[in-house]
């Protein structure tokens, strides 16, 4: 079968969706990709032999450069002669969807990585996005979520006739690359980056921006500075509040414990030195930053967000705090300096929880539910 694989940008094939093209290629099936490549593609979607389409969607649904995107799209799916299209993200998604809504014998396919609405979202959110979307899902085969939140969301809309909700464990986590912390690891990799053995750091991998929300966890070390006399904050990633987080780590005198690591391609390593791996998030569809730590072996503390549910159980593999709860997740990152049997018990209920969500389970529930759509 012919099949098409559409995001907004290509940044989202390239870090998520290349072991379900390879598994839909080993199949027998053509598989090409449409989105606005501002990143390079991969070249092993190359060697798998796919084609690919530039289209300029834009991520926000009201830029003008949309309509052309409709247009173009919707050509490239009449003249292709597709048989399954499979869309990601939400701008490239509804378009997408809007374009294909007339055409006969193409069943589409959605994957919501997190809906742009959730519990406690801004009104403009809902108003806006889920508007759109459930006026979208009358054109949907199949939506398909990540976490039991946008599941749960999912079954107030119409879809298609025989139309199907379905959960899956995102896109999954490589268990080769992320292997459990060792007590041999932890010396050598801070010995390599120059921490101490007896700071207790703390880790947080995410762009730095409104939504990843570092600002709660700069307020949370200005709490513990004192109690916790060697603790580290380490901030891995990029983002447009980079100078607004370190302005605001001067004025709060905690230069000597928070580190802005910019961005990494050595998370795996990061975690091994880690004592303790934070998000503070807002929002999340189903955070690859937690299952790498969970894969690691760490004992977490997250906000009480989608996602961030999904994967920590409040008291067994961590804690789970209030998005704004200063207090609440001071106390917490207190529980786990003071106790090592409890970081011991986190550690361990993360590496058990963590196999449901490896790569290889990944792919066996996208192949069943592929199964229900191709020949």
């Amino acid at each position: 079968m012919k099949i098409l694989y559409v995001a907004t940008v290509s940044n989202t094939v390239n870090a998520f969706l290349i072991p379900h093209i390879r598994l839909l290629v080993d199949m027998g099936h053509q598989v090409d990709v449409a989105c606005n490549f501002v990143q390079e593609v991969n070249a092993e979607l190359i060697l798998l032999g796919c084609r690919f389409h530039q289209v300029d969607f834009q991520r926000s649904p009201l830029k003008i450069d949309n309509v052309r995107a409709y247009r173009r799209i919707k050509k490239l799916v009449k003249d292709g002669g597709y048989e399954i299209i499979h869309t990601h993200t939400p701008v490239a998604s509804l378009i997408t969807r809007i374009a294909c809504r007339d055409l006969i014998g193409v069943k589409i396919l959605y994957t919501a990585h997190g809906f742009h609405f959730y519990k406690g979202a801004p009104m403009k959110n809902w108003l806006l996005y889920y508007t759109l979307e459930k006026i979208a899902a009358r054109w949907t085969d199949g939506i398909i979520t990540i976490n039991d939140e946008d599941r749960e969301t999912a079954t107030r809309f119409k879809l298609r006739r025989n139309g199907a909700i379905y959960k899956v464990c995102g896109v999954g986590i490589d268990l080769n690359k992320y292997l459990p912390q060792t007590n041999e690891n932890k010396i050598r990799y801070r010995d390599k980056f120059g921490y101490e053995k007896n700071d207790f750091i703390l880790f947080y991998a995410a762009e730095l921006n409104r939504n990843k929300h570092q600002d709660l966890l700069i307020h949370v070390v200005k709490r513990l500075k004192n109690d916790i006399p060697h603790i580290k904050l380490l901030l891995a990633g990029a983002g447009d509040l980079s100078e607004t987080y370190m302005r605001l780590v001067e004025n709060l005198d905690v230069a000597n414990h928070v580190v802005f690591l910019g961005f990494r391609n050595d998370v795996q390593e990061l975690l091994q030195l880690s004592d303790l791996v934070v998000s503070a998030s807002r929002r999340e569809g189903l955070p690859v930053n937690i299952l790498e730590a969970m894969a690691s072996g760490l004992p977490l503390v997250v906000t009480n967000t989608r996602g961030n549910r999904d994967l920590v159980e409040n008291d067994e593999n961590g804690y789970i705090v209030g998005v704004d709860d200063v207090d609440g997740f001071v106390t917490a990152v207190k529980k786990i300096y003071e106790s090592e049997w409890l970081r011991s018990k986190f550690a361990s209920q993360s590496l058990e929880k963590v196999y449901y969500y490896s790569k290889e389970h990944a792919l066996q529930e996208i192949e069943s539910l592929y199964c229900k759509y191709v020949d």
